[in-house]
């Protein structure tokens, strides 16, 4: 199959339990709560979306025939060292396109494979790091993982739905809008009181890098 991806770029993981470290960021093209315009936004399952995950033009984005190409651009990016290569496959939702064959080929790389989900799509075996952040009353198919990254608050998405699952981490998200400040205290709240929940801030946002 063929890839659409808005944009391929190397930068610092901003969030979670990889905050800090080097990864080249692969964001492929659409999703399934959203259409990514803004004239959707108001009825789309996921309203806060701050990405933009619309056509092809980003940095280093376009159509790749197929998973050897995607992954020599992958390559590219990260440059000539083979030290901890890391590729976070994120969106959008990355789980529309990612499949086997593009595992297999990062795999031969040299890469872990990170991705970052909103869970409703199953995953193709072989991912090294799954992220889960949900979404509204959506529901969960990937129940299972190694990261839980909730957007709070959310309307329909307590934290409280998500603890029986299959996870080794569990953070508290801010949500990142006009109410920041207040979400932030809330978020800072849950977590002191409930000491399985962690809090997960978007560091990328605070340094200025992408």
């Amino acid at each position: 199959m063929s890839y659409a991806v808005k944009e391929v770029f190397k930068t610092l993981q901003g969030e979670g339990a990889q905050a800090g470290r080097a990864a080249v960021f692969c964001r492929f093209t659409g999703c399934n709560l959203w259409s990514g315009l803004e004239r959707d936004r108001a009825t789309a399952q996921c309203s806060f979306c701050d990405t933009d995950f619309v056509g092809m033009d980003g940095t280093g984005g376009g159509r790749f025939a197929s998973a050897e190409s995607l992954t020599e651009a992958i390559v590219a990016e990260w440059g000539a060292s083979t030290d901890r290569r890391y590729v976070v496959l994120t969106g959008g939702e990355p789980l529309l396109q990612v499949d086997d064959a593009l595992v297999a080929a990062l795999h031969r790389r040299g890469f872990e494979i990170g991705v970052e989900t909103n869970g409703t799509q199953a995953a193709p075996a072989g991912i090294d790091w799954i992220c889960v952040s949900p979404k509204a009353d959506n529901q969960i198919v990937l129940t299972h993982g190694d990261e839980l990254k909730l957007v709070y608050p959310q309307a329909d998405a307590e934290p409280a739905r998500f603890e029986h699952l299959d996870f080794h981490h569990f953070f508290l998200q801010p949500m990142d809008s006009a109410d920041a400040d207040a979400n932030l205290a809330a978020t800072i709240a849950f977590c002191t009181e409930n000491p399985r929940w962690r809090l997960s801030l978007q560091s990328h946002k605070m340094i200025g890098i992408r």
